[in-house]
């Protein structure tokens, strides 16, 4: 592949390649992001390939050569781990980040590439039941209609803007006070599909939620009952498409894990193989609209695959890590160090 890959993890940094996983490098001395900082999501920027940004325990920080150096944004996030972060596809300088464990957990907005931010509500309380400290795990901007934000909590619930963040409405619930609604509080991951017609995919810790009538109702796929494994990390889409993939373990960190992949907007899964059992639940996929057909799935515990048939089947490399957060490539061709 013609790029650099990028592997955030808890404890190394953000490791990357750019001669298509042969030689790896972690980062330099000397930088806003140490070499064994805790980072907990990257994303690329969608115009400029080179710029990446990453949520790191130092709070933003942002690549302006494809990985290689790294300074931090300053942010009222300073110092403060950032769990998500999603870029505006369709206007780069608007962000919004979510902060979490050991962190107070609170969402974030700049309209002006990160020049400027405002803390949004809600407030989130410091302490929830299962994990102690929340985490804010997934932040969406709706390609489609931008005014349309979401976020979800690791117990704490589902939440969404229609007005670009300034407010918001929590709106999962139980099976008894909305029995057509997303009943789980414990938010893993939400992507937003064009269809038509146009699909919101919600993962919980067990479930898939699919609503297709922008989220009045939502249709509950128990993954337990459905694939005989519980632990239901993330899906993720595949540039250009409607099509989507989805992680699955049977644990955190698990010792099993599954890869499924949707052509129909969620409605049926269809299992992809991997040449090697993974050594724990899939936590990360790496996508990028440079080529659809190329993908990385990083697993908690260390595994990196690769996909070369848009995730129907997956090799592992022959590099490991210690635990990954996330994972991404980019076209960019980050520098090799001197003397190497």
């Amino acid at each position: 592949m013609q790029g650099t890959i990028l592997v955030a993890t808890a404890g190394q940094g953000v490791l990357r390649s750019s001669d298509d996983g042969a030689t790896w490098y972690r980062l330099g001395l000397e930088q806003d992001l140490e070499f064994d900082a805790v980072v907990r999501c990257l994303a690329v920027h969608p115009e400029q390939p080179h710029v990446v940004y990453a949520g790191a325990d130092v709070g933003l920080v942002r690549s302006d050569d494809a990985g290689v150096t790294w300074h931090r944004v300053d942010s009222p996030m300073n110092d403060q781990t950032i769990w998500s972060l999603a870029i505006d596809p369709n206007d780069a300088d608007f962000m919004i980040a979510g902060t979490g464990a050991p962190s107070r957990a609170a969402v974030f907005r700049t309209a002006d590439a990160g020049v400027h931010w405002d803390r949004l509500p809600p407030q989130i309380p410091e302490f929830c039941a299962g994990v102690s400290k929340p985490r804010i795990l997934t932040a969406t901007v709706d390609r489609f209609d931008a005014k349309n934000l979401w976020f979800g909590i690791e117990e704490g619930g589902l939440w969404r803007s229609r007005d670009r963040g300034d407010t918001w409405d929590r709106i999962d619930g139980t099976p008894a006070t909305l029995p057509d609604g997303v009943t789980n509080s414990d938010i893993h991951c939400v992507v937003v599909l064009e269809g038509p017609p146009k699909t919101i995919v919600c993962v919980v810790v067990n479930a898939l939620f699919v609503s297709q009538d922008d989220g009045r109702t939502w249709t509950r796929t128990d993954t337990r009952k459905e694939w005989g494994i519980y632990y239901t990390r993330l899906v993720r889409q595949i540039p250009g498409t409607d099509e989507l993939l989805l992680g699955i373990g049977d644990a955190t960190p698990g010792t099993l894990t599954k890869i499924f992949r949707s052509t129909d907007l969620a409605q049926t899964w269809q299992e992809a193989s991997l040449d090697v059992p993974a050594n724990s639940t899939v936590w990360a996929f790496g996508v990028h609209p440079a080529d659809a057909q190329l993908a990385f799935a990083g697993t908690k515990y260390g595994h990196l695959f690769r996909s070369t048939d848009a995730g129907r089947t997956w090799v592992k490399e022959w590099r490991e890590f210690s635990e990954i957060t996330d994972v991404a490539w980019t076209p960019a061709v980050a520098a090799t160090p001197e003397g190497h």
